[in-house]
């Protein structure tokens, strides 16, 4: 008893989960199971072709690739062995009649059991539809298949929404980056151009107001000139005789134009400035 269950553990690795029977080509994948590779090869492409999504391993449901199939020579070695031996799979241990201890050839579709050809036979299956147990076991297989695909279909729903949202959430950010990028593109545009334009009529201001002020400054110094003039000439006549003085006539009148009054603040710099408030709310408002 104590080699029993080393036994059973050697006879269930040496067995594909799939076709229950001893490994063909035994082959190894990603997650560390082994099948034949025909058997895993027909279920990658069955998986495959009925759902068209990720495929699983049929004992850990770990994702598989196609493809990457990897032949284990010890192991088929050790099948080999084991077949020399006589031993049995592990599920072909109790292939036979517990009532007759005759192999289990046949399966009973109304009941749902194994049944042998004495079974068959017998008042309790003799009316029943019955068929090769290789058969039933043929169409087990492609039920539980069937069965599997179906699960993980519905198991990678879920996560084929999240990749779709995923998806979808990536686009909405893309799209508003591009939108920002492009208002901003249009706003430095926008406002390089307002502020050469403003530049300019402030550079024009200037020139106007300093042309203004210059204008004076020469008025006044001719101003000054024919006043300097004036004084000199009430100064000579002021050394001559008192005969001479008291003839000169006092109706005689100097006539100083006064400079028009230049502020040497631009007055339109408050208007220009209001000029940019109406322009930023302008391009807010488009």
């Amino acid at each position: 008893m104590a080699s029993a269950a080393p036994i059973e553990q050697m006879l269930e690795e040496a067995t594909c989960s799939i076709c229950l029977e001893y490994l063909t080509e035994p082959v190894t994948i990603d997650c560390g199971h082994n099948f034949c590779r025909a058997c895993i090869t027909q279920y990658s492409e069955h998986r495959e072709s009925e759902s068209g999504t990720m495929i699983l391993c049929p004992q850990c449901r770990e994702p598989l690739q196609k493809g990457k199939l990897r032949s284990n020579r010890q192991l088929a070695d050790i099948v080999e062995n084991i077949k020399k031996l006589g031993l049995k799979p592990e599920n072909a241990q109790e292939n036979l009649c517990e009532r007759h201890e005759e192999k289990l050839q046949l399966f009973c579709e109304e009941d749902g059991e194994a049944i042998c050809v004495i079974c068959r036979e017998s008042r309790a299956h003799r009316t029943h539809a019955v068929v090769p147990i290789e058969e039933a076991a043929q169409d087990y297989k492609v039920r539980i298949t069937a069965a599997l695909v179906h699960r993980e279909v519905k198991d990678s729903c879920p996560e084929c929404q999240l990749a779709a949202s995923l998806g979808v959430a990536k686009e909405k950010v893309e799209n508003r980056r591009q939108l920002i990028t492009c208002q901003f593109k249009k706003l430095h545009q926008f406002l390089s151009e307002e502020e050469q334009l403003l530049l300019q009529r402030l550079a024009e201001e200037e020139r106007e107001t300093l042309q203004k002020l210059q204008d004076n400054i020469t008025k006044l110094s001719e101003q000054s000139a024919t006043l300097q003039q004036l004084i000199t000439e009430v100064e000579e006549k002021c050394r001559q005789p008192a005969a001479e003085l008291l003839k000169v006539g006092l109706s005689e009148n100097v006539t100083l134009q006064e400079p028009e009054a230049v502020s040497p603040a631009l007055k339109n710099v408050y208007k220009i400035c209001l000029d940019m408030k109406e322009m930023l709310e302008r391009f807010t408002g488009e």
